[in-house]
């Protein structure tokens, strides 16, 4: 078992890795304009949950299925640049806090210009 501090350096560590492989070495077509959001990393280091953006929202499942069909080679290519005993095993997860985020600020904005002068207090 490992303590919280190195979870958390190994997610980051993974996190860092696994973009510069999706971005230099993965050629599958269906995954571009991807963002790695985090990684977390279970107690016993044998699994990573990679939680993933793609400004691409169209093709937003086809991405998913490309990063899901090349986790074996990434994981592969990961475990080379690892100093860890194991390599954890991708699951890969679409996570869409930074299009709620921008959803919130646009209806903030909207209510912020239909707000009338007056009800300022």
């Amino acid at each position: 078992m490992a303590n919280e501090q190195r979870l958390h350096r190994v997610g980051d560590q993974i996190q860092r890795e696994l973009s510069e492989l999706i971005r230099l070495e993965l050629k599958d077509p269906r995954v571009h304009m991807v963002t790695i959001i985090g990684v977390d990393v279970s107690p016993d280091l044998e699994h990573a949950r990679v939680r993933v953006s793609t400004l691409d929202t169209a093709h937003r499942d086809e991405t998913m299925a490309g990063l899901r069909r090349a986790a074996g080679f990434l994981r592969a290519h990961l475990g080379r640049r690892l100093r860890t005993h194991a390599t954890p095993e991708l699951r890969f997860e679409y996570d869409d806090s930074i299009e709620q985020g921008v959803r919130l600020t646009q209806l903030i904005d909207q209510a912020v210009s239909t707000a009338k002068p007056d009800d300022e207090r």
